[in-house]
């Protein structure tokens, strides 16, 4: 917006004319000034002075008595269109950015790094992290491995057999004890028959033939072959419910066991396989190389953390961010907006962004909603991060300064009147109008406002002239000012400021 300011009509500066006595020169007698002639040219000395200094007197009242002589810079009432914004320094960054992290467990030192700025290619290398410790581990895992792998084996064949001993029991062992055993059962009832029909025999044989102890050595034959018949049924019938049950028990058991064994044993292979691949991978994890394309940049620390810089001989460690590939299609500028104008933001605002000696267009993509703790690294100001998306353009890259300029709003065809001209008193704003009768105090409503104009409600109206700088030029406004609550610096509550 133009200011157009009617600076005060002055009076045409006033012709003076000096006449100059004429010079007499001592060589001549006759042009010689006489005696009398002197109070004469004193005289005339007097005058020239008085004129001079009534001459000037206007002028100098005029810079000695405000009060009195009036003011010195009007501003006449318009409307116009106002646009009220918020502008904030920053710096142009990618919203996609691919972070190169340090991987390596308890961080490692770098030995070599490429240079800033530069350009790369998928597949070319960035950072070469020390690697010896590493490979000391991976030579420790490796054995560990070997020789759980050495108990995995042992137990494999534990189980094995252990298989083999029930089996070997159930068709071999087992069979065998039962058909020897029923085998016994076999001859023993033979033997009771014998005996049985040899006692019966002789006890058909008449009497006086056969004496009587050899009918009882008949009888105890037969009770003797009938307990062998008893004795090997019970044995029997023991390795069907007890000894077999038994022994299959214990093989079983045995079986487990060995199974169990196998078990931990191959959870521990499993372990030392999994610490072997992760040394392995923390190998690899020394050898950075880029997986895309783009422009290799250094972080920048936060200045109130101590980060050790990304160069040859630095401990880095774990999860740091050693190096930053940008996407230069998605660029955006983040800036601090000043605590007081946070809250007038919104996403979508449209943001204009001054790059050299062009502008960019762009909008607010994200408004944070805490800040950062303000300290001496900050100035003791206390900024919001935003972001404003650009739209993108060829060229951009990350870390150059540009200088925001976000729209908060834009009144159209309203009265304005310039700050300068408002004066904030106990009685609320005030300003000082120029009438025919002389410089009058009025009370006005204002509404937004940015550095230079502000919206004036009610109060005003168009083709009044205002005076700019009251507290300068009028008295009254002076007397205003000193009275208790007033604001001798006018309270902008619209205003927007540069945050630094």
């Amino acid at each position: 917006m133009t200011t157009h300011l009617q600076p005060k009509p002055h009076a045409p500066a006033r012709q003076v004319t000096t006449t100059t006595a004429p010079s007499f020169s001592q060589s001549d007698p006759q042009n010689s000034p006489r005696p009398d002639n002197w109070w004469k040219r004193g005289i005339l000395a007097v005058l020239a002075v008085v004129i001079a200094i009534a001459i000037a007197a206007p002028f100098v009242t005029a810079s000695l008595s405000p009060a009195e002589s009036g003011p010195k810079l009007t501003y006449t009432v318009t409307r116009s269109d106002l646009s009220v914004t918020v502008t904030a320094d920053g710096t142009l960054e990618s919203s996609n950015n691919q972070e190169i992290k340090c991987k390596v467990k308890g961080g490692s030192t770098v030995l070599w790094v490429i240079e800033n700025g530069t350009e790369v290619k998928p597949g070319d290398e960035l950072i070469k992290l020390d690697a010896s410790s590493i490979e000391d581990d991976i030579s420790q895992k490796q054995i560990a491995y070997e020789t759980a792998l050495a108990n995995k084996v042992i137990s494999e064949s534990e189980v094995a057999v252990a298989k083999t001993n029930i089996t070997e029991y159930l068709e071999s062992t087992y069979e065998e004890a039962r058909n020897t055993i029923e085998n016994e059962i076999f001859v023993a009832e033979q033997d009771l028959k014998r005996a049985q029909l040899a006692y019966e025999s002789t006890k058909r044989v008449a009497r006086g033939l056969v004496t009587g102890l050899q009918l009882e050595g008949d009888r105890f034959a037969v009770d003797s072959a009938q307990k062998v018949l008893e004795l090997a049924k019970r044995r029997l019938n023991a390795l069907e419910k007890f000894t077999k049950e038994k022994n299959v028990q214990e093989l079983q058991g045995a079986l487990r066991a060995a199974e169990a064994k196998l078990a931990s044993d191959t959870a521990a292979l499993d372990l030392e396989d999994v610490r072997l691949e992760r040394a392995k991978k923390q190998l690899e994890n020394c050898d950075m190389r880029a997986t895309s394309s783009g422009l290799v940049i250094y972080p920048v620390a936060e200045q109130w953390r101590e980060v050790p810089d990304i160069e040859e001989g630095a401990a880095v460690r774990e999860q740091q961010t050693l190096l930053i590939i940008p996407d230069l299609t998605e660029m955006q500028v983040k800036v601090g907006i000043h605590e007081s104008k946070i809250d007038q933001l919104k996403l979508g605002m449209p943001a204009r962004v001054e790059l050299r000696d062009e502008d960019l267009e762009g909008e607010v993509s994200f408004i944070a909603t805490t800040t950062k703790p303000a300290g001496w690294w900050t100035g003791n100001v206390v900024n919001y991060d935003t972001m404003i998306k650009l739209t993108p353009k060829p060229g951009l890259k990350p870390g150059m300064s540009v200088v925001v300029e976000v729209l908060l709003a834009r009144h159209e065809n309203v009265v304005t009147i310039p700050v300068a001209a408002v004066v904030e008193t106990g009685q609320g704003f005030q300003c000082w109008v120029k009438t025919s009768e002389g410089t009058q105090q009025r009370s006005i409503d204002l509404g937004d406002s940015n550095d230079e104009f502000m919206v004036v409600n009610a109060g005003l109206k168009e083709g009044e002239q205002v005076v700019l700088n009251p507290l300068a030029f009028v008295e009254e406004a002076q007397r205003e000012a000193l009275k208790p609550g007033a604001k001798t610096e006018l309270r902008r509550t619209g205003a927007s400021k540069p945050v630094q």
